[in-house]
């Protein structure tokens, strides 16, 4: 398996900050945002790994991985994504190399505290779908959201002014490679964008889409309030007390 990392966007709910910078490069605690979901994936087993980014600072983030070496890894692949489309757009970047293995995608500010190795393991031994992260939360009309029927995911909904469960879709996927030939047949959504809603409806609509639950916390790290509390988690989490 492959992992994706999509650290693309402009971050403009983080100006000024990132007038300046790629989002994914402002620090969490004592670390950039990317190194997050990247020990995320090291955890996993993942050896094989591509950020795709984008905008003004692209090459920032090979000034502070380099090939990886701090990480375990041999090297680390990057490719660039031009504007925004959405993250379905950005994750079509991937499908060379990906060479028609499965990948586990993370959207490049979503910080867990879990350890998902097994969930990725047994993900592997599937042979078909799609495999999503879900996080009860107590507002979870600021999500997607999923509802689930008979221990099975049968719809998620963005964003929902009544939502029908308090599971948020976290911004960790696992996919076979189906995924790029059902992103290549999205059509726009009322943004402008490729939504990863509509590509995690269409596993489910096929019946192939499982799921796990995070035990720990979640958090993305895209706005003021949000980058905050990820700092305040990650470094509760290393023993700082406030």
């Amino acid at each position: 398996m492959k992992g994706v990392i999509l650290a693309g966007g402009l971050g403009s709910r983080l100006f000024p900050c990132t007038k300046v910078t790629n989002k994914h490069l402002l620090p969490v605690y004592n670390k950039p945002m990317i190194y997050y979901p990247l020990k995320t994936m090291v955890n996993a087993g993942l050896k094989d790994i591509m950020i795709v980014t984008g905008g003004n600072y692209a090459g920032d983030f090979l000034r502070i991985l380099g090939n990886g070496k701090e990480f375990g890894l041999k090297d680390i692949s990057y490719t660039y994504q031009e504007g925004e489309g959405g993250i379905a757009e950005a994750l079509k970047l991937a499908e060379n190399f990906a060479e028609g293995e499965k990948i586990f995608v993370i959207l490049g500010d979503n910080i867990i505290e879990d350890d998902v190795s097994e969930a990725v393991k047994d993900f592997e031994k599937q042979k078909e779908g799609a495999g999503i992260f879900l996080k009860g939360v107590p507002d979870p009309e600021r999500f997607g959201v999923a509802e689930i029927k008979e221990g099975k995911v049968i719809n998620i909904e963005e964003k929902p002014n009544k939502p029908k469960s308090n599971y948020a879709v976290c911004g960790l996927y696992l996919y076979d490679k189906n995924v790029f030939d059902i992103a290549k047949e999205l059509k726009p959504s009322g943004r402008g964008e490729l939504e990863i809603t509509d590509v995690n409806n269409e596993y489910i609509k096929r019946g192939i889409m499982s799921y796990s639950l995070l035990k720990g916390w979640w958090t993305d790290a895209g706005t003021f309030e949000s980058l905050f509390k990820a700092s305040k988690l990650v470094a509760e989490k290393e023993g700082l007390k406030f």
